[in-house]
């Protein structure tokens, strides 16, 4: 079973035009802010209404503008978990959750039902809890029991993590992970990060400006964005304007050097990306003499930005990230990368 979407929506100046099918699985949603990732979940969900379109979810029409088709939230079957999980501040974490289970009239089996999702969720001696008496991991985890008890089809995760700080957010992803796997149906997570993305989402789509500039499977769009603004979603530090000089070359103007290219290279090339732990002193192919500019400190890893030897003065510094253990005394002489590492962007 599949969800089908293709939809239309303006907002003044912003136009929101989606077109996607996902099947079983966690389908990230990758993008800035403004992207058009969290309207599209709640025209998904019911809560906003495109302007034209349809939405189709194993095989039952949601939303269709021509045949004036449009579900109301509670009969799509959708679990929405909110930025700020939405949960009810005057009611303890066991009524939170039963007020997901409105379609179970009969008591005993609604006290079951919210005791396994109880221990599932790891909510145990909490079930008496007000959402002020919890940690947002625990909110988190309670808001996500109040979806899953009801059982839906397809669970949408509008940033999930974006109300916790660093150190829970880390914890918490991997628990998402483990409660993902038992759910086993079709997710979309809206993310701004690509760690988040990669780490939790089998596929992926990335978002610009109200569309999908690409969707596929998640290692593979990392790979190969193929567009400028897909390898900066992507975490690219380096990308240039480039040009194609053969059918396995390209030419980067600005710093004076060619590259050789594991892909061919095809007509209508814009740029080529090189991720910063790309660079290799050590690397056979596409090696030539650099001007090292500056060192800075990250907490594992050392970024140190240099220039190509034949590189224009008002080019910007490229990028080289490597890990702390990893960097000498003495910085060398020569840099290259590996074919398969030069990002070929179209757009």
């Amino acid at each position: 079973m599949s969800l089908s979407v293709n939809i239309k929506k303006s907002l003044g100046a912003f136009k929101l035009d989606i077109a996607f099918e996902s099947k079983d699985g966690v389908l990230g949603f990758l993008g800035a802010s403004g992207s058009g990732k969290s309207m599209t979940l709640r025209c998904i969900a019911g809560i906003e209404k495109p302007d034209e379109g349809f939405i189709v979810l194993d095989g039952v029409t949601l939303f269709d503008s021509e045949k004036h088709i449009n579900l109301p939230v509670q009969e799509r079957h959708v679990g929405y978990l909110f930025q700020n999980f939405a949960l009810f501040p005057n009611m303890t974490v066991r009524k939170n959750i039963l007020c997901g289970l409105y379609s179970e009239k009969d008591i005993v089996k609604k006290k079951k039902i919210s005791d396994d999702m109880i221990a599932m969720l790891g909510l145990q001696g909490l079930e008496n809890h007000y959402p002020s008496q919890l940690s947002g991991g625990q909110q988190q985890r309670a808001a996500v029991a109040r979806i899953l008890v009801n059982n839906p089809n397809l669970l949408l995760l509008d940033e999930p993590f974006s109300a916790l700080d660093s150190f829970l957010r880390e914890q918490m992803q991997a628990q998402l992970a483990d409660v993902l796997r038992i759910f086993n149906k079709k997710v979309i997570l809206v993310t701004h990060s690509r760690d988040e993305a990669y780490q939790l989402c089998s596929n992926l789509a990335l978002l610009h400006n109200g569309h999908i500039l690409r969707i596929g499977g998640t290692k593979e769009l990392f790979a190969d964005p193929e567009s400028r603004q897909g390898a900066i979603l992507t975490g690219c530090k380096n990308i240039v304007e480039a040009q194609k000089v053969g059918e396995n070359e390209v030419e980067v103007p600005s710093w004076g050097v060619r590259f050789t290219t594991a892909k061919a290279v095809r007509d209508g090339l814009k740029a080529i990306g090189i991720r910063a732990h790309y660079f290799n002193p050590k690397a056979a192919a596409n090696h030539y003499p650099v001007l090292f500019v500056e060192e800075i400190e990250e907490p594992f890893a050392w970024v140190i930005t240099f220039a190509f030897s034949t590189q224009k003065k008002n080019s910007p510094p490229i990028w080289w990230r490597i890990p702390k253990d990893r960097k000498t005394e003495v910085l060398p002489k020569e840099l290259g990368v590996a074919p398969q590492n030069i990002l070929l962007l179209y757009e």
